[in-house]
């Protein structure tokens, strides 16, 4: 018996089932919860969700957030969550080029951070896309 992980982002309950451990990138570093962890509440950076359970894995793309950990379950509140299934590649690599290019050309009055951070989330769902997809019914088995 594992834990309950659930993930929730504006628009809907990405995520909620039992698991053995998730792992994610918080401002500080990369943070695993398991069973019994004690409690937390820490913000998160761009990175991925890594979802164990029964020796199977799952990632999933997300921003920024925070996760808080209590006895009895994990809660990750994010701006965005995606499968790797669910990201639109061409688009993550069109706001990829358009960041590096912002960055490169500073035009007057650029947002230096915020072209940072659209290129992070860009290249954070790409990797995530390129990832070999899983299989979900092996996943809730």
């Amino acid at each position: 018996m594992g834990f309950m992980l659930k993930i929730v982002t504006p628009d809907r309950e990405f995520f909620s089932e039992e698991v053995d451990r998730v792992i994610v990138r918080g401002v500080e570093g990369d943070l695993a919860v398991l069973k019994n962890r004690a409690p937390i509440v820490t913000p998160l950076a761009i990175g991925k969700i890594r979802i164990l359970k029964d020796d199977k894995e799952r990632i999933a793309a997300a921003v920024d957030g925070y996760i808080s950990v209590t006895k009895d379950e994990t809660t990750i509140i994010t701006d965005a969550a995606e499968w790797p299934e669910e990201i639109d590649v061409k688009r993550a690599e069109e706001a990829k080029l358009r960041a590096e290019k912002r960055l490169k050309e500073r035009p007057e009055g650029l947002d230096i951070a915020r072209a940072e951070l659209a290129l992070k989330r860009a290249l954070n769902r790409l990797e995530v896309a390129n990832l070999k997809k899983f299989d979900d019914e092996k996943f809730n088995q």
